[in-house]
């Protein structure tokens, strides 16, 4: 018997599912490509990708027949034994990486477990008088408890409390990087880009900076690409920008097209600050996981992929700013990871309106629009977009105002990836 023959399925969500999200938007049925498609057949053009998860969309035929022919034979072993997709993947992180020999990987099933595992690796950095962990304010890094204890958002954090100790919030300023990193901090925390906060780029510089008093001190360096990496900004990893490589960076999301996994990757000497028995998970790292993320990091490095997000977000970029709406007061981000900062506090409304227009966008707050499209998009995708959110904000009473001198796009207009 299905949900529908006995009651809706709002009610089924609210009547067995936990109270720790809001409402679902929609029920999603089946989706191909960039697009999705909820049980009443209406079509939508997907520019959240499950929050930067599905690299390759929906229903991608490499995701399908890697994990068909993966599952046919082992899907999971525990971590008492190997497999071939798990070395397989393990070191093609350190190539794209670029933590080289020295590298090591460790694997979970979240990006949350990630940093929990940071977390952990940090702690193994600090002593009595290396007792700080830093981090930002506003930065995001998940829900578990050490993953929380790093974000800097006190309303998530209060209903929690006492979190794990020794974490503190600095204001994303070279300033007060300066002022904070001594021979007092074990390990500072940071996302290149903070993707839940409506995706806030970092200052001019940040990173090399923070490499340069990291190294200076003694202080992991540790980066948070859960959202940025795996091609997503443009580079593999967007620490790439700042010709910088971190001592451990936390990767997740788009990793494996939308299959559950996370990975820590340490390079250096920080790989050798876990021993055994310190840490593991028993579903990390299990064949059918790691062949998906060797399909998904195939077909990204095969296709060009990362090529294509860095031009595709050039050319969204321009495109959105041709609208000339006088809703849309900056563009942030980079490559396929973009915001839109809005001039008035409408976010969900113009979230709400894409909704009716066949849009998913994002509102990551109040003024902030948050977009993640899959990395495989193409000029039918691109003008799909303008046209569906060209309405969406006219119908928020901010219509787009194209003027003869714009330019609609600096990127090729031929067809991309697939």
């Amino acid at each position: 018997m299905t949900i529908e023959t006995t009651t809706s399925w709002v009610d089924t969500f609210n009547e067995s599912l936990m109270r720790t999200m809001g409402q679902p938007l929609a029920l999603l049925t089946h989706g191909r490509g960039a697009f999705v498609w909820d049980e009443n057949e209406k079509e939508y053009l997907d520019f959240l990708a499950g929050i930067a998860v599905n690299s390759l969309g929906h229903a991608h035929p490499v995701l399908i027949d890697a994990l068909t022919r993966q599952v046919s034979t082992l899907a999971h072993v525990s971590n008492y034994f190997s497999t071939r997709p798990q070395l397989q993947l393990a070191e093609r992180l350190k190539r794209i990486t670029g933590a080289g020999p020295a590298g090591r990987a460790y694997f979970c099933n979240s990006g949350a477990e990630a940093n929990e595992a940071a977390f952990k690796l940090a702690r193994l950095n600090s002593s009595p008088a290396r007792p700080t962990i830093v981090s930002l304010k506003n930065s995001f890094h998940g829900r578990t408890m050490g993953a929380l204890a790093l974000t800097g958002k006190p309303d998530m954090q209060a209903p929690f409390e006492p979190l794990p100790g020794g974490v503190i919030h600095i204001d994303s300023t070279i300033e007060a990087l300066e002022a904070t990193i001594d021979d007092t901090v074990a390990a500072l925390f940071l996302e290149p880009i903070k993707g839940e906060a409506g995706v806030i780029n970092l200052p001019e510089g940040y990173l090399a900076r923070a490499r340069q008093l990291t190294e200076e001190h003694g202080v992991l360096l540790i980066l948070d690409e859960i959202q940025t990496g795996v091609g997503r900004t443009g580079r593999w990893f967007n620490y790439e920008y700042a010709g910088i490589l971190p001592d451990a960076v936390t990767i997740a999301k788009g990793m494996a097209g939308g299959v559950p996994i996370g990975s820590l990757v340490t390079f250096g000497w920080a790989s050798d600050l876990f021993q055994r028995g310190m840490h593991g998970s028993t579903f990390g790292g299990n064949p059918l996981a790691t062949a998906a993320a060797n399909a998904v990091l195939g077909e990204i490095e095969e296709r060009d992929l990362v090529g294509n997000a860095e031009r595709r977000g050039i050319q969204l970029r321009d495109r959105i700013a041709a609208l000339n709406s006088p809703l849309i007061g900056e563009i942030r981000g980079q490559g396929l990871l973009m915001g839109l900062g809005l001039t008035e506090p409408i976010a969900l409304k113009l979230a709400a309106a894409a909704m009716d227009a066949g849009l998913i966008i994002n509102a990551a707050n109040e003024s902030s629009i948050r977009m993640a499209p899959p990395l495989i998009i193409r000029d039918l995708e691109v003008d799909a977009f303008i046209a569906r959110f060209t309405v969406a904000l006219a119908a928020v009473g901010f219509p787009a105002a194209p003027t003869p001198a714009s330019t609609p796009t600096t990127a090729p207009t031929t067809e991309g990836p697939a």
